[in-house]
Formats: C-alpha cells, structure tokens, sequence
C-alpha cells in the first residue's frame, strides 16, 4: 500500500483542480467501504446524504467550470474552498491509513494549492499553446481529477 500521507497529498492536488471531486470520490470510497472511517470523526463521510450532496456539487462544479464568470481557481475564495477540501479528504486518507488526521489535513491543504496553481498555469498553458479552445481542456482535465482520485481511494 502506498503510503497513507504521499495519498493525504495526492487527494489535495485533485481538490486543487476540482474542489468538490476530491470529497465527492472519498466519499463515495467510504460509502463503497474502500476507506475504513467507521468509528472515527470522520464517519459522516459515508453517509449516503454526504455522498448525494458531494456528487451534485462535483457535478454542478463541472458544469460551473465551463461559464464565463466562474472565477478563477486561484481567486481567493475558490482557493479556500480547494484548500478547506483539500485538508479535508487528506484527513479522511490518513485516517484510513492510520496515521494522524492532523497530518493528513496539512498534506491535502498543501496538495490543493499545489493542485490549483499547477492545474490552472497548465490549462492556460495548453489552451495556448494547442490554440484550443478552453472546453477542450477542461473535459480532459475533470477526467484527469476524477482518475486520479479513483486511483488513490483504490490503494487502501
């Protein structure tokens, strides 16, 4: 298994690039029993009320990402909702993996501003250099956040 805190980051760089698919693939780990959080602070992730409620904001954030005046991702107020997310999911990891809430929140929160910085300078990047339109991009880049999730949730 991989190393409960290099996935606590991994899990925060999704939520730097998609601030609701990080807690949106947790939850729905949990709720399939993939992530052991039963008996622990964090339980209420597999609730099936949490796991509705997190795959509507994942996908209305899909949809939000496409408009025009979504802000950008490194805003503030986007960047404190990637890194609230961030250290959210990174806890849940590392409480699956036994080892420290704490820890694993200040890995995810980190993860998520490295996610949203890189993830935003490397959309910008693409679209211009590709001459694509954004649409383009930001397709491939949900499926990439929602790949890598899945992927790290599958290690435990």
């Amino acid at each position: 298994m991989m190393s409960a805190l290099l996935l606590a980051f991994g899990i925060g760089v999704v939520a730097g690039l998609r601030s609701m698919t990080a807690p949106a693939v947790v939850a729905w780990g949990a709720r399939l029993g993939w992530l052991k959080l039963a008996g622990t602070s964090l339980a209420f992730m597999s609730s099936p009320w949490v796991v509705g409620f997190l795959t509507l904001g994942a996908l209305g954030e899909f949809v939000a990402d496409l408009l025009p005046k979504t802000p950008a991702r490194t805003a503030p107020g986007p960047l404190i909702a990637r890194i609230v997310m961030g250290g959210l999911t990174g806890a849940c990891l590392t409480l699956a993996g036994g080892s420290s809430a704490v820890i694993g929140a200040i890995l995810g929160a980190i993860g998520a501003v490295v996610g949203a910085y890189a993830g935003y300078h490397a959309r910008a990047g693409l679209v211009g250099a590709l001459r694509a339109p954004d649409l383009a991009i930001a397709i491939p880049e949900d499926l990439v956040a929602i790949g890598l999730g899945l992927l790290l949730i599958s290690r435990f």
